[in-house]
């Protein structure tokens, strides 16, 4: 990706943490006892002492996990997880912890809008307790050829389509995440076609793999991960995976995703996994398992054929890949 890409060391002043919140009793109880739970790399402790009030949805995780998904790897540490991934309204580091702790998450309303029967909007906690959660372990590959296994918690992106009840006109839902360039310093750059947007088809947002995540790691999704909501669409490549959404728009148009209005030559609206067609810049043969140095040969859909492959049948004349 054409990405500008500070060095290690340097940091915006107004991402440094302010000092009535570090000196706040309470932010830094919560967070000491969080450390001592999880063994918090230093740089995620001290990001979480600037966090926001307790999680109200806290209390339904651990979620039950659904034995029905499986993993071929063991599950990423959260640590090494937690300080290697993207989230580009925070910057273009891979170790954006700190930096997305500016993140607000409470209060959290989502719209749901378009060619809907009745347009509305939501609370993420009303949500998450009306259709529950459950946990789901999935692989998640990114476009850049390295993977992850993560136990996410949420709940099946069909249930949120079927709440929504869209037309039957409707042929994709567009999804927006937050804009907020007060505290996002990556949208303060102009050659970013801010908001992130992402799209799927109805059928593949009530594919029984779609999941909306509001959970990982058995409590809540941290910020770093897109909290309070995103999505986990573990066939296609991480990209497709957008964080904290704020909308969701029923419509019978393509919606041009963020890579894809960024550099669509590169980066198109399936971006279904498949080792066989390259990067422009790189191949998709393999992978590097973050965190093992381990490369593996990289699976078609990322091994979730059996779930998927019956989406796609009749359009051989689409560009379904990166």
């Amino acid at each position: 990706m054409n990405v500008i890409r500070r060095r290690g060391w340097e940091m915006p002043e107004h991402l440094a943490t302010p000092e009535h919140m570090f000196l706040n009793r309470r932010a830094l109880l919560t967070a000491g006892a969080a450390a001592a739970a999880i063994g918090l790399v230093p740089d995620l402790a001290s990001a979480q002492r600037v966090s926001d009030i307790p999680d109200p949805s806290a209390d339904l995780y651990p979620a039950k996990r659904n034995e029905k998904y499986t993993l071929d790897r063991p599950i990423t540490d959260e640590k090494i997880n937690g300080n290697y991934n993207n989230f580009f309204e925070f910057g273009s580091s891979k170790n954006i912890t700190r930096a997305a702790q500016a993140l607000k998450i409470r209060p959290w309303t989502i719209k749901l809008d378009g060619m809907v029967e009745k347009p509305m909007e939501v609370g993420i906690d009303d949500l998450v307790r009306k259709f529950g959660v459950e946990e789901r372990l999935y692989r998640l590959r990114c476009v850049e050829a390295w993977s992850m296994a993560v136990p996410w918690s949420g709940f099946p992106m069909a249930k949120l389509v079927e709440l929504a009840k869209p037309l039957s006109s409707a042929k994709y839902v567009r999804m927006e995440t937050f804009l907020d360039k007060a505290i996002a310093p990556g949208q303060r750059q102009t050659w970013y076609p801010w908001p992130y947007v992402e799209g799927l088809t109805i059928a593949e947002a009530t594919n029984e793999l779609a999941f909306l995540v509001t959970g990982a790691y058995g409590k809540p999704v941290a910020k770093v991960h897109g909290a309070p909501i995103r999505l986990a669409v573990p066939w296609k490549y991480g990209f497709k995976n957008i964080k904290s959404i704020v909308r969701f728009s029923f419509t019978d148009k393509r919606p041009k995703s963020y890579w894809e209005d960024l550099q669509s030559s590169e980066y198109g609206f399936w971006a279904n996994v498949n080792p066989e067609v390259s990067h422009p810049r790189w191949s998709q043969a393999s992978e590097e398992l973050i965190g093992t140095g381990e490369r593996r040969p990289t699976l078609l859909f990322n091994g979730y054929g059996e779930y998927v492959a019956d989406l796609y049948k009749g359009l051989e004349a689409e560009r379904l890949w990166v």
